[in-house]
């Protein structure tokens, strides 16, 4: 394996859109199409890796290459590292070529290889240059958590005087009491839900990823506003549509889309003050936050969650040590010296 990593200031690279029509230059465009007409790619995708091939082309062009079978594990490698450490302008003042975030890296590298691959399928070259260069691992970024007291702000945020209203009281409850994912709040119908509120003890069945069902207890915050909305609100926004199961309706009495749904929750975070940041999954992440943070097991976050595995929520973990960390620093009378 090809280690990509850090290294000296290499010379100057041409700009990336010099790119000679040679070999290179065609099995770049052939691939290019290859994944419009066989993989069916969108075009935000396309372009980014149009980008990021022209990129490399015009690297290996800078170093007299242009044909593919003369590409070597070393060029590939040198290209990912140049990319990470950047290309310093002559005489060291900026950047000829600025330095790239290891997720930017990484793409272009995932780039790389698959042209690369695409060749020797094609019969293009008969070995993969890029076959054991491996991108860089980005750094794990922390889910963003609420605070208790602006989760509080949020959830007051919705008026309880109008049918729209009441459900987006109900709808946010749902969603930060239950840590469900906003696709999965919407998906919810009215028979489940009562059928949840009836019963305390029997919780709220929800249908997740890959339709794998769990259940998820309905706290008492929760089940006050959806039952308000239920008496006040829904019946009167399903008077305006032909019946739907959909426990929460838009305002034509259709089920609540999620996009809809997101609506919501950017109007109550405006409302509250937390800006246009804030999405489903803040509050998804703030549910799990929260649970450990008073202690409940990692195990049992997994299950409500939903996770297949426990190592996705771990990632929460981080969180609840960065903030005891916090709290240590700012607290403790021996914490700095």
């Amino acid at each position: 394996m090809v280690a990509v990593g850090p290294g000296p200031a290499p010379a100057p690279a041409p700009a990336a859109d010099a790119v000679d029509d040679g070999a290179l230059g065609r099995l770049v465009q052939t691939y290019l199409d290859h994944l419009v007409v066989e993989r069916g790619v969108s075009r935000h995708t396309l372009a980014a890796y149009r980008r990021d091939l022209q990129r490399y082309v015009a690297f290996l062009a800078g170093e007299g290459v242009r044909d593919p079978a003369a590409v070597t594990p070393a060029l590939v490698a040198e290209h990912a590292m140049r990319l990470r450490a950047g290309v310093r302008a002559a005489g060291g003042d900026g950047w000829a070529v600025p330095p790239l975030a290891p997720a930017s890296v990484a793409r272009a590298v995932v780039a790389v290889r698959s042209l690369h691959r695409f060749a020797v399928d094609e019969g293009v070259s008969a070995t993969d240059p890029a076959a054991e260069v491996r991108p860089p691992t980005p750094g794990r970024r922390l889910p963003k958590a609420l605070r208790v007291d602006q989760v509080q702000a949020l959830l007051a945020a919705p008026p309880l005087d109008t049918p729209a209203g009441l459900r987006d009281a109900a709808l946010l409850e749902v969603l930060y009491g239950t840590g469900t994912r906003i696709s999965e709040a919407v998906g919810l119908d009215v028979d489940e839900v009562t059928r949840a509120l009836d019963d305390p003890h029997a919780g709220l069945r929800v249908l997740g990823k890959g339709r794998k069902e769990r259940l998820v207890p309905l706290g008492s915050y929760a089940r006050a506003a959806v039952t308000a909305y239920l008496v006040r609100g829904r019946p009167v926004l399903a008077a305006r549509g032909t019946g739907s199961a959909a426990l929460f309706l838009g305002a034509r009495g259709a089920r609540l889309s999620r996009q809809s749904g997101w609506a919501v929750l950017q109007r109550a975070a405006e409302q509250a003050g937390l800006g246009t940041e804030v999405s489903p999954h803040t509050l998804r992440h703030s549910f799990a936050t929260h649970l450990l943070d008073g202690g409940a097991d990692v195990r049992v976050v997994q299950e409500l969650l939903g996770h297949a595995s426990v190592t996705t929520t771990q990632i929460y973990t981080l969180v609840t040590v960065d903030h005891l960390r916090e709290v240590y620093l700012t607290s403790h009378p021996r914490a700095h010296g």
